[in-house]
């Protein structure tokens, strides 16, 4: 079922990605680590931007990924308001690109990112603060599905 774009008098709408790289006998999904969080890539929807756009945008802008595909399509899990009433939107995306690079802000020039790492599920869940959680266990039960989309499709 859609769910409105996000609760009126939100503050920020925030777009990201649950990026997930298939390996023999599995997947990963990329973490970002800022200070002692963890989350996946995301930022904020610039005006007049398609949140879809803006989750391709920040993807590319913080870790040099630009392979992303949508086989789940324009389906997204988006947290309920938090931090001064901002929502995060994240899409689920498909890579097979293993390397990332964390670049700084291209506005600021200051790196929002420490490390990244490319985590199973479990591993990814134990990081993950509630709010985030609920979008990996989201994006998990997709992606794990048996008639999972394959790459590429």
């Amino acid at each position: 079922m859609p769910r409105p774009p996000y609760p009126p008098g939100s503050g920020v709408l925030s777009s990201g990605a649950a990026v997930v790289r298939r390996i023999e006998g599995g997947h990963r999904y990329l973490l970002l680590r800022a200070y002692r969080n963890w989350d996946f890539p995301k930022g904020v929807v610039e005006p007049g931007e398609d949140p879809l756009d803006a989750a391709i945008r920040e993807v590319e802008e913080e870790t040099g990924i630009r392979d992303l595909a949508f086989p789940w399509g324009r389906e997204y899990h988006q947290t309920i308001p938090y931090a001064r009433n901002k929502v995060a939107r994240y899409y689920l995306a498909l890579t097979a690109t293993a390397a990332v690079s964390i670049r700084p802000n291209p506005l600021s020039g200051i790196h929002e990112h420490h490390e990244f790492r490319w985590m199973p599920y479990p591993e990814a869940r134990r990081v993950l603060v509630p709010r985030v959680q609920a979008a990996l266990d989201w994006a998990e039960a997709r992606v794990a599905a048996p008639a999972a989309p394959a790459e590429g499709s």
